[in-house]
């Protein structure tokens, strides 16, 4: 649409009409991942809360060992760090994700926490049907 890439004013709307957006938190001395709505009901789980292998258990195969060599890592230092994959929905339909986040206060031992974002664009792979709707998802 004309004026659509007039990132100035409109952030906010151009990142809503691309994807969705969703912030996520973690507690290392529970090992309790919290998800908002859309990651989870994204992610498969039937609840907002998992562990770690729970929500990596719908991602592509090929890519659980480097991201949880990334978790493995936010654990043991405070740091940031980003990935890329795709979920793999059991209606076939494959959603792909972005993720960034950091931990902090990992120097004591079992304690320090890591949030983070998701980002799930909004268009086609090759391939696939079109990425998932929220009614899709639930079908599933």
């Amino acid at each position: 649409m004309p004026g659509s890439l007039d990132l100035t004013h409109r952030n906010q709307d151009m990142i809503a009409q691309f994807s969705v957006s969703e912030a996520w938190a973690g507690d290392f001395s529970s090992g309790i991942i919290r998800l908002g709505d859309w990651s989870s009901l994204l992610h498969g789980l039937s609840t907002q809360e998992c562990g770690l292998l729970s929500l990596l258990r719908c991602y592509d195969p090929k890519d659980r060992g480097h991201i949880l060599a990334l978790f493995e890592q936010a654990t043991t230092l405070s740091s940031s760090f980003c990935f890329s994959t795709t979920i793999m929905m059991p209606n076939s339909l494959r959603q792909p994700v972005f993720c960034m986040g950091e931990s902090s206060g990992v120097e004591e031992k079992f304690s320090g926490s890591i949030a983070g974002v998701f980002i799930f664009p909004r268009f086609k792979l090759d391939g696939a049907n079109q990425t998932a709707s929220r009614q899709q998802a639930q079908a599933s």
